[in-house]
């Protein structure tokens, strides 16, 4: 089955994780098209932009030294890529790249962090509030083929959440960045994992601290959304639990998804 493969990995620092990286594309045998990675915390000096040429991908990033950060790197040169998108909010924290490829529209996102209550949350729900007025503005979600994806750090329903009574209250899980993600859904996007896999149990991010990555205790917080012209090119969603189950190389703590779509996806 051929398909065109777009991965999103919240790397926790690329400069930290190029051995995982390394390791992990050759064990995939070189099939990613597109890598939406996020908190690659680097400055544009920093970055290891040689060591990615020599695994086949030239990449695009919204640097931020030690924090934030985000990038899209592909095999493919994209047609357009932007890292500034008219807002304060938006263009206050390396958080956000956009790249066209073709007739396909991919957002790569890292959305704040937050806390139960405080600024940090306020600001988290105003990110939001800018993100999905931008899209509003530059996007027919009706006709437009998008992919919005990333690390949104937040969680839908309490299938995306281990144990939704422990961590009830807690970031990921509060009614106020649910709502957000609501938005996004009631915009026109698709949560494209739950479309293939309604029922499934899956996580994208598990604590390192009491082996929780074994125990399989995590939090779904990393999503592919895509635009209702992308569904008849999806197939098949999925994450690779390979590198973060790494012990000898340090992964990070997060694992990648994967959406696998029909090549054509890029043909206007």
């Amino acid at each position: 089955m051929s398909s065109f493969i777009i991965a999103t990995f919240n790397v926790n620092s690329i400069r930290s994780r190029l051995e995982l990286m390394e390791a992990w594309l050759r064990q995939r045998g070189g099939d990613i098209d597109v890598l939406a990675m996020q908190e690659i915390k680097a400055t544009e000096e920093q970055f290891p932009f040689d060591f990615f040429e020599r695994m086949g991908y030239a990449c695009r990033i919204n640097p931020q030294k030690r924090y934030n950060g985000v990038a899209i790197c592909s095999k493919r040169t994209p047609d357009e890529v932007s890292i500034r998108f008219g807002s304060d909010i938006l263009d206050g924290e390396s958080r956000l790249i956009y790249a066209r490829f073709g007739a396909m529209h991919l957002i790569n996102l890292y959305a704040p962090h937050g806390e139960p209550e405080g600024p940090k949350y306020a600001y988290k729900r105003q990110w939001y509030d800018a993100l999905i007025a931008w899209l509003d503005r530059n996007f027919d979600l009706r006709r437009d083929r998008v992919v919005l994806t990333g690390d949104f750090n937040v969680t839908f329903d309490d299938r995306d959440v281990y144990d939704p009574v422990l961590l009830a209250g807690t970031v990921g899980t509060l009614s106020g960045e649910r709502e957000k993600l609501y938005r996004l859904i009631e915009l026109g996007f698709i949560d494209a994992f739950r479309l293939l896999h309604p029922g499934q149990i899956q996580y994208t991010w598990w604590d390192y601290r009491g082996a929780k990555i074994w125990k399989n205790q995590g939090m779904r917080i990393d999503h592919m959304l895509i635009s209702p012209p992308v569904k008849p090119y999806l197939q098949e969603v999925e994450v690779d639990m390979w590198p973060r189950r790494k012990n000898k190389i340090k992964p990070s703590d997060h694992a990648p998804l994967l959406g696998y779509f029909k090549p054509e996806i890029l043909e206007s």
